[in-house]
């Protein structure tokens, strides 16, 4: 690659999280990728870069999926998400935004809350093990602590073996990022 080593490592890393994340398909992460060599390392040839970024993530994943157990956090995760969707509530995965997530809420027909959580949210957790969820009512306002449907959420997590905290209007999900991926 005709980049220094420091964006080097910051194109490493961005393909590392955009394959990891498991939400973003094929054409996502090439979009994204060629973007940042683009603007990052114009005089790199994105043609040839991009595709070596994404096989290396790739590889890299696949050699760590092999040591996985059959149910990893991020599946006992959507367990969760999936039954806060029958109760009603909306659930917005790998969103670019609030805006986004906020959309999907107003959208939705006598929603009883709203979970969200961002791109970014899941770069974090594949780099560091914590997931920020955002939950807010129907209006938009966040839950507070004492109010049923944070409990509820907290519950649901727990019951999965997902330890969480609600801390500065957000819940903080420990979850090794573990998502299988078929790019």
């Amino acid at each position: 690659m005709i980049v220094d080593q420091r964006t080097d490592r910051e194109l490493r890393g961005l393909a590392r999280v955009l394959v990891r994340s498991g939400y973003a398909d094929r054409a996502a992460v090439t979009a994204a990728l060629t973007e940042a060599v683009q603007e990052d390392a114009p005089a790199a040839d994105a043609a040839v870069v991009v595709p070596e970024l994404i096989a290396e993530a790739v590889s890299e994943l696949e050699a760590d999926a092999a040591s996985w157990p059959e149910q990893t956090a991020p599946d006992r995760l959507d367990a969760v998400l999936d039954e806060l969707e029958a109760l009603g509530i909306v659930v917005v995965r790998y969103t670019s935004d609030h805006h986004a997530a906020r959309q999907a809420l107003e959208a939705a027909t006598a929603p009883k809350g709203l979970v969200f959580f961002t791109d970014t949210d899941v770069w974090h957790a594949v780099d560091f093990g914590m997931l920020e969820l955002k939950v807010w009512h129907p209006d938009t306002a966040n839950v507070a602590p004492g109010e049923p449907l944070l409990d509820d959420v907290l519950a649901l997590l727990h019951e999965r073996d997902l330890p969480a905290t609600f801390d500065e209007g957000r819940i903080e999900v420990t979850v090794e990022w573990q998502r299988r991926v078929h790019l």
